[in-house]
């Protein structure tokens, strides 16, 4: 009866290092996680701030050939 206890206490302690080693895989699993997220919104965020020059590109180059076709009407007299 006393090795059943003695082997008890070991089976408890197996189990909670077997738990234990659960919990430190789950939080490296976690922390990986964490750090994905972060470089993905630091992307996300990087292309946000340049979705911007789409747009006003566009405008510099629409006034850009405005005022070609001015300046060529202009240079043709009419």
């Amino acid at each position: 009866m006393l090795e059943l206890g003695i082997y008890r206490e070991a089976g408890t302690e197996a189990v909670t290092m077997h738990q234990q080693e659960q919990i430190a895989r789950i939080d490296r699993a976690q922390e990986e996680i964490r750090k994905f997220a972060a470089e993905q919104r630091a992307l996300i965020a990087k292309d946000a701030r340049s979705l911007w020059l789409f747009p006003v590109g566009g405008m510099v180059a629409g006034a850009a050939l405005f005022g070609a076709g001015m300046a060529f009407m202009k240079l043709m007299g009419t």
